[in-house]
Parts: structure tokens; sequence; C-alpha cells
């Protein structure tokens, strides 16, 4: 078993990270790993404890991934106290299976997960000193662990990167209600929520929109508490894809633009909205559209997929299962417009981490989301792209027509300046780490 020793631990400055996704390997690109990697760059000890859930037969254990990382390592990065970038650590908690598993299992995983991440973290982590306590939502369900972490770490602040506001978005979707019998579980999650904001120092939200409901709607938290840390990347400035290649690849047209919908395809999404839009649109011959990803809702859009596909010569419809993530950005980076949809029924104001990668990528994005959402509005404020509500077939086909026949190279470059200049991993470690400053 490793031990990190107390002299080991003096070395710098230390960081512990809790979140439910499983995270055993800080190298490849995503919103969490490419902060994380920041902070390492910048002489931080990582220490990251995230769930082996039942199905990958792992037990609980503490793994020092530094070995793997010192090939990566960048010559201009900050170095530790004992001259080095800092240490990365994971701690693997067993645990039961917390996702794509029975709703029981699901359920039972969620209510014993917090008191085996305080076990694990006692048993594995008993000497590190911590100066900054980082985790985000989903889930809600980790203030006990929090607020053990804050007693042994008096000094250490305590930061929250909201992610989703839970559980008021499960009641917007019709997942959770408040009243009746699921009233009980909604308000046994509020007083979770509720608490994990107190516990928090500071609250980091994906957007303006996302602070001004926070602060709307918990009357206890002060203003001076809660900002914006938005998802952000590591920048990847490569756009050679081969377009011809990768089209070809994947059955694409290379004569016409491409319009893109990859990552998640869940309720949240909104994928039957989705399907009406394609459907009023399917027998265009100026664009052709590509949806790609994983979730709940996949089977919906394939079965209606599968019905449609071979009765039409010009379908221009192409659904696809998700791809490891370096031939997702191929895809990509060969594709035109980005799409991104939301439930129209959502009060509280999502910010999907899709819209990184068309940013990144130098593509336009149409959103059909909420009227909540301030995505749209950011994006038709800075130039790079339009928004429609997404209970409008008929004004997401506008601004369809919108985006054909605009400079859709122009469009891409002002949402790639936007990126540079607000979605950069050092515009979220730097709302962090200037508390710390402060202090």
């Amino acid at each position: 078993m490793i031990h990190v020793t107390s002299e080991r631990c003096k070395m710098g400055k230390n960081l512990i990270f809790i979140t439910m996704a499983r995270l055993v390997d800080i190298s490849r690109r995503g919103i969490y790993t490419d902060l994380l990697r920041k902070f390492r760059s910048e002489g931080w000890n990582i220490y990251i404890v995230t769930p082996h859930e039942r199905s990958f037969g792992l037990p609980t254990e503490l793994v020092n991934l530094n070995d793997n990382l010192d090939d990566n390592v960048n010559l201009n990065d900050n170095l530790n106290d004992d001259g080095k970038v800092g240490d990365v650590y994971v701690l693997g908690v067993k645990t039961l299976n917390l996702q794509k598993t029975s709703t029981i299992e699901k359920g039972i995983g969620q209510v014993l997960v917090e008191g085996q991440y305080k076990k694990a973290i006692k048993r594995y982590l008993p000497d590190v000193k911590f100066d900054l306590i980082l985790y985000s939502t989903p889930p809600i369900t980790f203030p006990k662990v929090i607020a053990y972490l804050k007693k042994r770490n008096p000094q250490a602040m305590s930061y929250l990167l909201l992610k989703d506001i839970f559980p008021q978005n499960a009641v917007d979707i019709g997942m959770m209600s408040k009243t009746g019998v699921k009233g009980v579980l909604y308000r046994f999650f509020r007083r979770k929520e509720k608490k994990l904001y107190a516990l928090s120092d500071y609250i980091g939200c994906m957007s303006p929109a996302n602070v001004e409901y926070v602060l709307a709607h918990n009357a206890e938290v002060s203003a001076e508490r809660v900002e914006v840390a938005p998802n952000s990347v590591e920048l990847n400035d490569n756009h050679n894809a081969n377009l011809k290649a990768v089209r070809e690849k994947y059955g694409l047209p290379v004569d016409k633009p491409v319009f893109i919908y990859g990552g998640n395809l869940g309720k949240p999404q909104g994928i039957p909205f989705l399907i009406e839009c394609l459907e009023a649109n399917v027998h265009r011959e100026d664009c052709h559209f590509v949806v790609i990803g994983t979730g709940t809702e996949l089977p919906k859009l394939k079965a209606w997929y599968n019905d449609n596909v071979n009765h039409n010569a010009n379908f221009n419809v192409t659904v696809m299962e998700g791809l490891p993530k370096a031939e997702y950005d191929e895809l990509v980076r060969s594709c035109d417009v980005g799409l991104i949809f939301l439930d129209h029924r959502f009060t509280i104001p999502n910010f999907p981490s899709r819209l990184l990668s068309y940013l990144e990528n130098k593509m336009p994005v149409l959103c059909a989301t909420d009227p909540n959402c301030d995505m749209g509005r950011i994006a038709e404020e800075n130039g790079f792209g339009f928004w429609c509500e997404s209970n409008s077939v008929e004004a997401f086909t506008a601004i369809l027509d919108r985006m054909i026949s605009a400079d859709r190279t122009a469009v891409g470059e002002k949402g790639f300046a936007f990126l540079k200049e607000n979605y950069l991993v050092e515009n979220t470690y730097n709302a962090i780490v200037k508390h710390l400053v402060q202090g």
C-alpha cells in the first residue's frame, strides 16, 4: 500500500479533488483533467478521490501517477518546493455501481458513497494537510466528507465547482417532484444542496446566469462567495484535420456543411425536440447532420433513424455511437458547425461543456435551449453563433438558414477568440487561487 509521508506532504501545496467521475488518468483531455494539470504545472500536489465501481472489480487503493506523467512535463512548468512539478495520486474508493446500473443499486450506492470516501481518506491520506478542497456537482451528497476535511484542515479553502443545480434540474424535466412521495426525496436532496453551499467558502459557477440563479434561490448565500469559474480547456490549437479523409471514413459528404451534435444524449438534451428538428430538415440538400454520443435517449434517436434512413435517398442525417476522445476530436475538426440542444422545461441555467470543443476548433454554434440558459445569448452577443428557444422547429430552421448563408469562417474565428479570452484553464485556475492569494 502506498503511504504518503508527512515529510512528502510538506513539499508544496496540496489539493484534494473529490469527484464521482471515473478519473484515473489526468493526461486525458477533459474539463477536470485539464484543470488539474494546470494546478500540477503550478507546483500543486494533487490527490484525486474517485470511485472504483463494483463492475471494475478493483479494491480501494492509492495509486501514484507520477511515473506516468513525468514524460509529459513542460520545461516551462513552475517548480514545487523540491524542484519538481506537483505530484499526482489517485485514491480509488471501492463502491457499488453508480452509473449504468439499476435504480436501486444506484440509489443505495449514492447513500453509501459519502461514508466510503470519508473512511478511505482517513485511512490512506491521514497525514496530508490540504490547502485546497476542490469538488464538483454532481453529486451534492458529499457534505459530510467536506465537513470532515475542513475540520481536519482549518486553514484550507473549500471550493465548489457547480456543474449542475440539483435537485431542481430533476424537477424541471419530471424526474422528481416537490410534492407527494417524490417530494420527500426532493426535500432530502435540497437539504444536502444547502449544506454543501454552506460548507463552501466559494462557489464557482459556469456562467453569469448560474451566479444569478444561485443567489436568487439561496438567500443565505452571500454574493461575495459566488462567482464565475467557467468550464475550460487547455488549448489544443490543432486545426489540421484532413477533412476529406475523415469525412469519407465516417461516410459524411465533403461538398456541403456538416452540422455536428456530440456528447451526452440524455433527457436534459431534449432529444425529442432534436428529432423534430432533424425530421423537418432531413431532405435538405444544402447541409448534413451528424449526431454522435451515448446516453439514455440514444435508443430513441436510433429507432427514429433506423425507421427513416432507408426510405429516402437524400436522407441527410448520420447517427453514431460515441467514439474515443481522440477520434471524436478528429471528427469535430472535420465538421463546420456545432449544435447545442437543451430541454425547454429547464428553469435552471445549464451551460453544456460541449461548447468548448466547438469553439476550440473554430466552429460557429447553433443553440436551441430553454430561455434561462445564457449560452445562446452569449454566442449572439459575441458573434460566434445563433440562438433560438427549443420549443419551435420553425425558429430552429430559421437560424439554420442564417448559418448556412453566413460567413462561417469569420463566425468561427470569433468563437475561437472568445474561447482564448474566457474559457482556458488559466481563467478557472486564476478564479480559484486568487482567493488564496488574498487570504
